[in-house]
């Protein structure tokens, strides 16, 4: 017995019948181009009719549809062309809302850039397949160069790169870094052929190493706060600065909110959605501002140990207290963030060294949650994201391969470590893949974020 009934009983049946219906106009079509040769003349004999496509032969178009929409992401374009109608099927403007609507479990998809993605090309990893897939660089200047420090966020489908700071060849003295104000957005909903970087409207103010969060509820934005001008290669130099706006991405605008307490840059931030009578919140953690002096001459950075909240709904800012004791750590390390149902705390989470914490909102510290299995070396940068319920340390390995004839030397090959931990079972586990960089990752300048589709 299918677990499906028939068409006319099944609302999935509602929404195949488009992608069918354009599938098979282009096969009727075909079959009368073959009539009209036949009655010219131009054909021999008569083929019987062949009967109407379906998605996978021998079962129902409903079955076959909660079969396709399983798939990986990452296998999708390749096998949309295996037919007209998988092309149709699996595109992702009709495939989201159709795994939407059948209510599959969303994928997270991790998103890496690896170094200027006007220069090295994004990529997306699919954990449940391990495997990547390439996404098109950002449009490159003649006169920009070394994007460092900006900020890529996921908003629904879409992918957005905002800020940073980087190089101006027409700018004096040269070789030293501006912030950028750009923004960029690439709608993973779009076709493959149209699948690229759009320029949207710059922010009022540029800025790299800010604090940034998608506002899903409501109007769709996305909220920036602090920031400055700091780029990788110089380390203690930059500018900071306290504005903060929002994106609105019905108008297409960025408008000016209240501003932060004081001058703020390398911080995060994130969005808490609390229950319908209260108003949703926007954190910012940590960062830096002034700066001291070492023996008079050296800048050295004084960072945060607070944090700052911002109403949504009455746009006023509140502070919050110490999060750690004096002498404890010297700055916040890597912050992520697990979604969990509207209303409820999100579970915040930073990797200190090869400690894992949970930051609790009650007491306002962060209580140790877990340990590395696997240390890594206090030299070694990390990556550090949430995606599907499990937080993943990435780190670089070499692994190496002995061929079949034992005179050649054994090769060796970049791959990426993962250590998995499950924050709901409390366990550990290991997972690696072969990435598609020629080079090592260096995670002390790689950004990364997740999307979810």
């Amino acid at each position: 017995m299918l677990p499906f009934p028939a068409r006319r009983n099944n609302p999935t049946g509602l929404l195949l019948d488009p992608i069918l219906h354009s599938s098979r106009a282009l096969e009727s079509m075909a079959s009368l181009s073959s009539s009209a040769a036949v009655a010219n003349g131009d054909a021999g004999t008569l083929s019987p009719t062949a009967e109407a496509p379906t998605l996978i032969p021998g079962l129902p178009d409903d079955l076959a549809a909660v079969i396709l929409a399983s798939l990986p992401y990452s296998h999708q374009a390749r096998l949309r062309a295996t037919s007209r109608l998988w092309n149709a099927f699996l595109a992702p403007r009709s495939l989201l809302p159709l795994r939407r609507f059948l209510r599959l479990p969303p994928r997270h998809l991790l998103c890496l850039f690896p170094a200027d993605p006007s220069l090295s090309p994004p990529c997306l990893f699919d954990p449940a397949a391990s495997a990547w897939s390439p996404l098109p660089p950002l449009p490159c200047s003649p006169h920009l160069y070394g994007l460092s420090n900006f900020v890529p966020v996921a908003l629904g489908p879409h992918l957005y790169v905002l800020g940073g700071s980087h190089f101006d060849a027409r700018s004096y003295p040269i070789g030293h870094p501006t912030a950028s104000a750009a923004a960029y957005r690439l709608d993973l909903a779009a076709p493959a052929p149209l699948l690229a970087w759009h320029r949207l409207p710059d922010m009022l103010s540029p800025r790299g190493s800010f604090a940034c969060a998608p506002v899903p509820c409501g109007d769709g934005g996305i909220i920036v706060a602090g920031g400055g001008s700091r780029h990788s290669m110089f380390p203690s130099e930059g500018s900071r600065m306290s504005s903060v706006e929002r994106f609105d991405v019905d108008s297409g605008e960025w408008r000016m909110r209240e501003g932060l307490p004081r001058y703020r840059a390398g911080c995060v931030g994130f969005l808490v959605r609390r229950r319908e009578v209260e108003e949703d919140e926007f954190w910012v953690m940590g960062g830096y501002g002034d700066y001291r002096t070492v023996s008079g001459v050296v800048p050295a950075d004084v960072y945060y140990r607070d944090a700052v909240v911002l109403g949504l709904r009455s746009g006023k800012w509140r502070e919050v207290g110490d999060m750690w004791e004096e002498g404890e750590r010297r700055k916040l390390g890597s912050v992520v963030v697990m979604d969990v149902e509207d209303g409820q705390a999100p579970g915040i989470f930073m990797l200190d060294r090869n400690d894992i914490f949970r930051y609790d909102f009650a007491l306002n510290r962060w209580l140790k949650e877990s340990s590395l299995r696997k240390k890594v070396p206090a030299d070694e940068p990390c990556g550090f994201v949430a995606m599907n319920g499990v937080l993943c340390v990435l780190t670089n390995s070499t692994q190496i391969s002995s061929g079949s004839d034992p005179r050649r030397p054994p090769k060796k090959r970049l791959t990426l470590e993962i250590q998995v931990y499950d924050p709901a079972q409390r366990k550990w586990r290991f997972l690696t893949s072969n990435t598609p960089f020629h080079q090592p990752i260096d995670f002390k300048t790689a950004v990364a974020c997740t999307i979810r589709l």
